[in-house]
């Protein structure tokens, strides 16, 4: 059997096509009536609606349905700062899943500056046209920062997608490994590797849904009050992760080594980090039925057939070549579809709840091999649209 090549097979697509997106024109122009009604003159009148009213823009331009997927390129995938322009083909692809999925549209934007200050100012300049902001692949920490303050100085939704559409899915996954372990989110002890965008903001939401115990790891080992390496973020971590260190530095409970020692007798691994970072042992020393999600891509942390033979209960990856897929795709069409119907200003912590919890229940089944709706089920983001409060 022929095994494809993935990576030409890539290449060739992307050459044929020449691009994933087009412009496509709603308004008929056949006649000198058409012309004159679209443009000049008297496309004149919606612009002076607008004038008075600029909340008008809404009812008389793609406004209402349109977002902007802005990148730096500082954070591209696996392939780390490849600046903004090497991007763009991910940026594409965000677009079409925006339309395909949650029928929004959508412009990839792509910025030649990684310059926080600039970043900001020129989102803000370019906000009036668009009715939300996907921000994708920042880097962290900055991309903590440049989210903040757009929030606070635009009245449109900006959401980070790789951190918080990681998030929404993980904690979805993890709802449904809570079902078929028998095991309470108040009881469970979690491992988050990965101290980056989508690190953060998954111990955050598990946080919210009322996890109790997640120690964190990073390059450097565990992450507690002794570090004295710590930027801003992970600072803030020390008060909400690996709280026993806040308590006693000293007692046992306090976990200062590697990720060796913070995964033993723990019951969920989250990896978002490099491929082969946990092994077999260490899947052994966690507690009974372990839920593995490792989602470094391409290659995961471990391997799904590993994990399964060091005993892990539930196991779930970024890729589609295995079960239980946790695919960004699954939440942001959804959520842009909902903010945009409703004119939400702010997607908040209960808002992104209410999506995991969602999705979550679209498994009406949940087994080990399905813990996820699969990426390709276009009846998700209408599901997510509707349900969200």
């Amino acid at each position: 059997m022929k095994i494809m090549d993935y990576f030409a097979e890539s290449l060739k697509l992307h050459k044929k096509h020449r691009g994933k997106l087009e412009t496509s024109v709603k308004m008929e122009l056949n006649s000198k009536d058409d012309l004159s009604l679209a443009y000049s003159p008297w496309v004149a009148e919606p612009c002076n609606v607008i004038a008075e009213n600029h909340e008008a823009a809404y009812d008389y331009t793609l406004k209402w349905n349109t977002v902007a997927v802005i990148s730096d390129g500082s954070a591209v995938l696996w392939l780390g700062n490849i600046w903004g322009l090497a991007g763009l083909p991910v940026m594409e692809w965000k677009c079409a899943l925006l339309k395909e999925f949650g029928w929004v549209n959508a412009f990839p934007i792509i910025l030649d500056t990684q310059d926080t200050e600039e970043i900001i100012a020129t989102i803000k300049n370019i906000a009036p046209t668009f009715g939300g902001i996907n921000l994708e692949d920042f880097s962290a920490p900055r991309c903590f920062e440049i989210e903040e303050r757009l929030k606070e100085e635009l009245n449109i939704p900006v959401f980070h997608d790789d951190q918080h559409g990681t998030a929404i899915v993980t904690l979805a996954g993890l709802i449904n490994g809570l079902k078929i372990t028998g095991k309470k989110k108040e009881d469970i002890k979690v491992v988050v590797n990965g101290v980056g965008a989508a690190g953060v903001a998954i111990t955050k939401l598990l946080l919210a849904y009322g996890v109790k115990d997640i120690v964190m790891v990073d390059s450097r080992g565990t992450i507690h009050t002794g570090r004295t390496d710590l930027n801003p973020t992970k600072e803030m971590l020390t008060n909400i992760t690996n709280t026993a260190c806040v308590l006693d530095p000293t007692s046992k409970e306090c976990i200062t080594g590697w990720l060796a020692e913070a995964v033993s007798g723990r019951d969920v691994f989250v990896g978002v980090s490099v491929a082969g970072a946990l092994t077999k042992d260490m899947v052994k020393s966690m507690n009974k039925d372990p839920m593995i999600f490792a989602m470094a891509n391409p290659t995961p942390e471990i391997m799904p057939e590993d994990a399964k033979e060091a005993g892990a209960k539930i196991i779930a990856t970024g890729r589609s070549d295995f079960p239980n897929q946790l695919n960004n795709v699954l939440v942001f069409p959804g959520l842009f579809k909902w903010a945009l119907e409703n004119r939400v200003v702010q997607i908040t912590e209960e808002m992104k709840l209410s999506a995991a919890q969602a999705l979550a229940d679209y498994v009406q089944n949940p087994t080990p091999d399905e813990i996820i709706p699969s990426p390709l089920d276009k009846n998700v983001a209408e599901m997510i649209a509707k349900v969200i409060k």
